[in-house]
C-alpha cells in the first residue's frame, strides 16, 4: 500500500512541474509578443514594486481603469520578476500579433497534415 502511494505521489508531482512548465513556456511566448507590440517592462526592482508585482494576477493580460484611460498589465513574478505595461494601441498591436501567430501556426498544422496525408497515397491504392 506505501509504494502505490509513493508512486501516486510521484505521478501527481511529475504531472504539475509538466503543467507549471508549460505554462512558464506560455508566459514566455506572451512576454515576446508583448513587447513586440510595444509594452514597456518596468522591473520589479524595488520593495514597492515587488510588493505590486506580488499583488497582481500572474502570468495574466489584465485590463485596469487608470485616470480615464484603459491601462494593460502581464505580471511575471517568476522570470523576468517584471511587469509589462501598455495603452490601448499598444494592446491592439498584440491582439494583431497573437492572431497572426494563430493563422501561421494553423498554416503549420495544415501544411503537415497534407504531408502526412501524401505519404499515405491516394486511398484507393
Amino acid at each position: 500500500m506505501r509504494t502505490r502511494q509513493i508512486v501516486v505521489f510521484g505521478a501527481v508531482l511529475l504531472t504539475l512541474s509538466g503543467c507549471a512548465s508549460i505554462r512558464r513556456h506560455e508566459a514566455a511566448s506572451t512576454e515576446q509578443l508583448l513587447a513586440a507590440a510595444g509594452f514597456r517592462m518596468q522591473p520589479a526592482d524595488n520593495p514597492e514594486r515587488v510588493h505590486d508585482l506580488e499583488a497582481m494576477p500572474s502570468l495574466k493580460l489584465v485590463a485596469r481603469s487608470q485616470a480615464g484611460d484603459v491601462r494593460y498589465t502581464f505580471a511575471d513574478p517568476y522570470k523576468c520578476h517584471c511587469l509589462y505595461v501598455g495603452g490601448a494601441k499598444e494592446y491592439s498591436a498584440y491582439q494583431r500579433l497573437v492572431t497572426e501567430k494563430q493563422i501561421e501556426q494553423e498554416r503549420l498544422w495544415a501544411e503537415e497534415d497534407a504531408m502526412n496525408w501524401a505519404l499515405w497515397g491516394p486511398w484507393y491504392w
